[in-house]
């Protein structure tokens, strides 16, 4: 067992309704058309693939998924939508799980990496990506820039989204680089309305932290940009998607 929190039945069974928008086809396809650019010809292994909103159109699109999920009630909502021949999920932590073959591209989004509490276990996350890759094969990770320059002095939370229906901050340890993402979310309407809350603890990671986990785990930085469709970074980027490659052999 790895830091990661292992997701309930409950959050799993109504994660699908909450990531609607985001698991949309318009939302979806520049993911899709980044990644089935890089899988090319190849196998797609995605770390924490969760209830399949990215791994199950990436394979209708015709690239080969295996995916790797710690959270037994995640990966059962993904059984729902196809079975394990179409797409093998193997119940495992993304740090030190081992599946079978070698991938043209290993992949991990929506900030997932930071499911992982300890810098040494997203070290090991980048070694078992390497692991997996053929020579010349690539990692691609979906990550948030740390939002720290707005934090006002003295305090620590931000928030990232306030409506009727939900409200979303943030809380930082600046010291162990540790948030904590707090989610109030109303249910109900009327004097029945109520609000649901939930949190989870993430270790935030720069960009330039990532690198060098790379070099550690014996990746080459390829490329970073803004978002899916190819937008370049720089300084106000609110996101980076970012690839390494396993140099080809010698």
């Amino acid at each position: 067992m790895t830091s990661s929190e292992l997701w309930t039945r409950a959050t799993a069974d109504r994660y699908d309704a909450e990531e609607a928008e985001t698991s949309s086809a318009a939302a979806l396809g520049p993911t899709l058309a980044f990644l089935a650019e890089l899988a090319g010809d190849g196998r797609a292994l995605e770390f924490a693939i969760g209830t399949g909103r990215v791994g199950v159109p990436l394979r209708e699109r015709g690239v080969p998924v295996v995916g790797i999920e710690l959270s037994g009630h995640m990966a059962a909502v993904l059984r729902r939508k196809v079975d394990e021949d179409t797409l093998p999920v193997v119940i495992g932590d993304m740090a030190t799980t081992v599946v079978p073959g070698t991938f043209t591209l290993v992949y991990l989004v929506y900030n997932t990496i930071t499911n992982l509490l300890t810098q040494d276990e997203q070290v090991e996350c980048f070694r078992n990506a390497a692991r997996h890759l053929e020579p010349g094969g690539r990692f691609v990770i979906e990550l948030g820039v740390p939002p720290l320059r707005l934090l006002p002095p003295g305090q620590v939370a931000v928030p990232f989204d306030v409506s009727e229906q939900y409200l979303g901050f943030d809380t930082f340890d600046l010291v162990e680089q540790i948030l904590v993402s707090h989610h109030f979310t109303r249910e109900g309407g009327g004097e029945d309305a109520r609000y649901r809350r939930d949190n989870s603890r993430h270790r935030y990671a720069w960009p330039a932290e990532l690198d060098l986990m790379a070099r550690i785990a014996g990746l080459e930085k390829e490329h970073r940009v803004a978002d899916w469709d190819g937008a370049p970074f720089t300084q106000d980027s609110a996101k980076h998607i970012s690839v390494w490659r396993k140099p080809p052999e010698s």
